[in-house]
Formats: structure tokens, sequence, C-alpha cells
């Protein structure tokens, strides 16, 4: 979710990320990672941007992870051997604050290889630059603040400020989805305006994964019950024929599985529907 959402700011607001990062408003495009042919590639968390003379990487990460340096080194060469007339700009930005020294971490170095990148830990990023640019006031929070809740409130009213009612159901749903690594939901509902954000493409893609992955989930489930409720009834009719062919109970329960409880309860329901066991041998 939060890779998503961040790709989709990188990715509708390029000037706004290439003024913070390379101090200036470069025009970037989106390059797809596909361009990278050599696998694997995780395509979900790759932000790849271009311009006529630059390449930017960026990754967005909620956690350290100790393949980032090597990672970081294979995509410059990937890079590097397509777009080797162009700079390349590698950025890994750290989006919850840790102690780990892997968000630290700015070289991969081996015997005969030393890779530089950067690295953003946006919890050390002064808010202001971010409450100045549309694309980034929903990281704004994460930076910082002293008070995440009044940053937000104070997000939330330069985002009503916004006139294209697009770009402001957008960042508002960005916000709110990002402002929840660091806020409680109800803090967020109360400061943001819900109506605005349901009209957001980040807001439908995030209900349609969610509808998309409940319905997976709501089948497994019921595949499973199905299946579970399957052994019970057959389990039911095994028992039932054992009972009208006259064998004991005890010995219903030892074959079937069920417990003796459950044969005498089918016992009765044999019974009322007139088809009464014949007495135990």
């Amino acid at each position: 979710m939060y890779d998503n959402t961040c790709k989709f700011l990188v990715e509708n607001f390029p000037t706004d990320f290439a003024t913070w990062l390379l101090g200036k408003p470069i025009a970037l495009t989106k390059l797809e990672p596909s361009e990278l042919s050599v696998d694997p590639i995780r395509a979900d968390s790759v932000i790849l941007l271009e311009s006529a003379e630059v390449i930017v990487h960026l990754e967005f990460q909620t956690k350290t992870d100790d393949t980032m340096p090597c990672r970081m080194a294979n995509y410059y060469l990937r890079l590097y051997g397509k777009y080797a007339a162009k700079e390349i700009h590698q950025t890994v930005i750290y989006l919850r604050p840790t102690k780990s020294a892997l968000a630290y971490q700015t070289n991969f170095t081996t015997n005969n290889l030393n890779h530089e990148f950067n690295v953003i830990r946006l919890w050390e990023q002064p808010t202001e630059t971010f409450q100045q640019y549309q694309g980034l006031l929903p990281l704004a929070v994460l930076t910082k603040t002293g008070n995440p809740s009044e940053t937000l409130r104070e997000v939330a009213k330069l985002i009503d400020n916004i006139e294209d009612r697009k770009v402001k159901s957008n960042v508002t749903a960005a916000t709110a989805i990002i402002s929840g690594l660091a806020l409680d939901h109800e803090v967020i509902q109360r400061l943001l305006r819900s109506e605005i954000m349901e009209e957001s493409v980040v807001y439908q893609e995030i209900l349609r994964e969610g509808l998309t992955k409940g319905k997976a989930e709501g089948l497994a489930k019921g595949k499973a019950e199905g299946l579970a409720k399957g052994k019970v009834e057959a389990a039911n009719q095994i028992a039932l024929n054992m009972l009208r062919s006259n064998m004991a109970p005890d010995l219903v329960a030892q074959l079937t599985g069920l417990t003796l409880k459950q044969i005498q309860k089918l016992q009765k329901i044999s019974t009322k529907k007139g088809h009464k066991p014949k007495a135990n041998l």
C-alpha cells in the first residue's frame, strides 16, 4: 500500500520530487522497470524516472533491508549498461524512524567494487520543505516535526487551497494513507475530508485491491468451510447408515471419528424421521 502510494506521488508529481531531490525542477517521465530486462527485479518497489540527461531511481522503505546496498549496486549497473550517457541518481527514502545502522548505509563495497547511493531518512527532514510542494504534502507528517497531528492539520489546510479537485482528492487520499505510519486512524479521519478522498484514483485503486483480496480470502475461506462441512455431512450419513445396519453406537463412533454424543444425537434424529434403528446386538 505504501509502495504504491509513494509511486503514485512520484509519477504524478515528478517535478516536485526532482526539485526536492535534485535541487532543480527537471521534467521527468516514467521509465518502466521492464526496460531493465535482466531478472530478477522488484518492479513493485522500484521507481524509475528519466529526462534527456538524468535517470532517477527511487525506493521507499518502511523498514530496513540488509540486501538494499547490493540491490542498489545491481540496479545501477543495469541502468548504466543501458543509459551510460545519462547521469544516474539513486536514493533510498526511509519513511519510518529506526535506529538500525542499515538506514545509514550509503554504499556497497566488495574487494573490487565500491558503489555509493543516497539515503534520506524522512524523520530528519525539515517539515517546511514538504509544505511547499503539492506532491510532497503527503510525506510532511513523517518529517522532523514535534507534533505530527498539528502538522497534519496544517497540511489539510494547504490541501483545501488546491483548486484542481482531482489533484486535491489524490493528495488527500495519499496523505491519509501515508499518515497512517505516524498517526491513529481516528486523528486522520477527523482532520482530512473523506468525501474528497473517495474521489481519488489512489483511494479507488486501494479499494479495488481490498475488494480483490477480500474476495480471494472469502473464496478460500468458503472453500475450506465447504470442504469441512462436506466432510462432516459425509461422516454423519455414514454414521446413520451404520446405525440403520444395527451397529453399536460406540463402534460407529470409533469408525467414523464422531463422538459418542454426536452418534446419540444422530440416533434421535433418525428415530424422529422414522428410521428407528433395530435393537443393538
